[in-house]
């Protein structure tokens, strides 16, 4: 019986003490939200929209009805104006109140009203600065007394695995505090040129956007902007180094000007290390094309070079790059370790300033160029040989077609190698522009096409 008594003492004394490491072992968030809460508004916008009305407001009869069609032929396509109102949340920076928070929060509004959580204030804000494509906000209001602020932390030193809260206004729940970690850095999730976002498990809904994450020191190391729809536990932020980059620009309501490198590239995987004879290089960004006059060309980067670091920076995968150089002022010398023939080099490269035109940019460094006759092409890259069992080693690649046009209707196929056009040799996109604009005719274009073992000649029309 004592022992039977005895037994269940030790049981109780081990979960007790299991209940108690794991509990110590649990960030404490208390003084972080503490912190936070009094920084953190939340945004309500109202818009101005024109929309089709009916006659008076309201439906008489089913869609179908013939009296309903009639008075929508004539009534329907007169434009009513009405207000759509949206709920987000924001982060104070300055005492005299500067407020950062998500460009699509306060898009296209009319009226901006910012609360304070903890006074329940609300005062009128105004745009000072705006980046659409970084989806970043710059906002301002006149308060009556210093405001209580957030300090802007280093994205760079979080880790995957580190704790960290964020704070916002979800589904207009004033002052909602999550936790969790850290889940992925750098991940692409399909936003565009300046998709490098990080990735957590702290829950975050609609009415986040624009909050902040933060680390246990109580420090902003992300805007929260992004979920996917109908999952748990995915969300995403903007790392904070690249709103600080951006911050003297927004805070003079001037466009964001970039650092501009100039080259394409790709993964170093470790069938490509193994292939190049590299040992002991783990990540990196392969070189598969520089681009004439930008920095990389005037500095001597080559097709084949592998940058491996900026400034010292380790580069893990071929996404790290482009982040780090935008983050970084036009002008701005940088110091890029290379791996050149097995070779470990460093070149600096004075930063040049990036295109305005991003559609053109986007094109230009993905390496694809749209045709005016309905197809898009590409330059023969290690992916698209592999992929499309390429035997060629000169030529473009036909990368997309377009669903209505000549080329699909005469055969062209995506994966198809063009290597001569109007009887001209193509080794490159460059020669494909060339020979659009030297050709007398420019509404009909004769190719040589080489699919698989197979030659096929064929005329295209716009």
């Amino acid at each position: 019986m004592r022992i039977k008594k005895l037994s269940t003492l030790i049981f109780a004394w081990v979960l007790l003490l299991t209940y108690t490491v794991s509990a110590a072992c649990l960030p404490d968030i208390r003084d972080v939200a503490k912190k936070a809460l009094p920084a953190v508004v939340n945004i309500s916008t109202t818009q101005i929209v024109e929309v089709p009305s009916t006659p008076f407001g309201f439906e008489f009869g089913m869609p179908n009805d013939p009296f309903q069609q009639f008075f929508n032929q004539f009534f329907n396509n007169v434009p009513v104006k009405r207000k759509l109102h949206a709920l987000g949340s924001g982060f104070i920076i300055s005492k005299d109140g500067y407020i950062l928070t998500n460009y699509h929060v306060i898009r296209r509004a009319t009226t901006i009203k910012v609360t304070l959580l903890k006074t329940q204030e609300v005062y009128t804000a105004k745009v000072v600065g705006t980046d659409p494509k970084a989806d970043i906000a710059l906002i301002k209001i006149k308060p009556s007394h210093p405001l209580p602020t957030l300090p802007l932390g280093d994205s760079s030193k979080i880790e995957v695995g580190d704790w960290v809260v964020a704070v916002g206004n979800p589904f207009g729940l004033n002052g909602t505090v999550t936790a969790g970690i850290i889940s992925a850095k750098g991940r692409v999730i399909g936003e565009g040129k300046f998709d490098y976002f990080l990735q957590t498990d702290a829950a975050i809904n609609p009415g986040n956007s624009g909050g902040p994450l933060l680390n246990l020191k109580g420090e902003v190391i992300g805007m929260n902007t992004a979920i996917i729809a109908n999952s748990q536990g995915i969300g995403f932020a903007i790392p904070v180094n690249l709103i600080k980059s951006e911050l003297p620009y927004l805070m003079k309501g001037k466009k964001v000007q970039r650092g501009y490198l100039g080259v394409m590239v790709q993964d170093l995987t470790p069938e490509a290390a193994k292939a190049m004879g590299l040992k002991n290089v783990e990540g990196g960004a392969i070189v598969s094309q520089v681009f004439k006059g930008t920095a990389a060309y005037k500095a001597g980067l080559k097709p084949g070079d592998i940058i491996v670091s900026v400034n010292g920076k380790k580069i893990s995968s071929s996404s790290d790059l482009p982040y780090m150089i935008f983050t970084l002022k036009p002008g701005s010398r940088v110091k890029l370790g290379i791996i050149r023939n097995g070779k470990l080099i460093t070149k600096e490269v004075i930063l040049g300033k990036r295109p305005q035109n991003f559609k053109e940019l986007a094109s230009v460094e993905s390496g694809i160029y749209k045709t005016p006759y309905g197809f898009s092409v590409s330059n023969i890259t290690p992916q698209l040989k592999e992929k499309y069992d390429i035997k060629v080693k000169k030529g473009v690649v036909i990368v997309k077609i377009a669903p209505d046009s000549f080329a699909r209707a005469v055969g062209l196929q995506v994966g198809d190698v063009i290597v001569k056009m109007n009887y001209k040799k193509v080794n490159n996109i460059d020669d494909i522009k060339r020979i659009i604009k030297e050709a007398k005719d420019k509404n009909v274009i004769f190719l040589n096409v080489v699919r698989g073992n197979t030659q096929i000649f064929v005329s295209i029309q716009k």
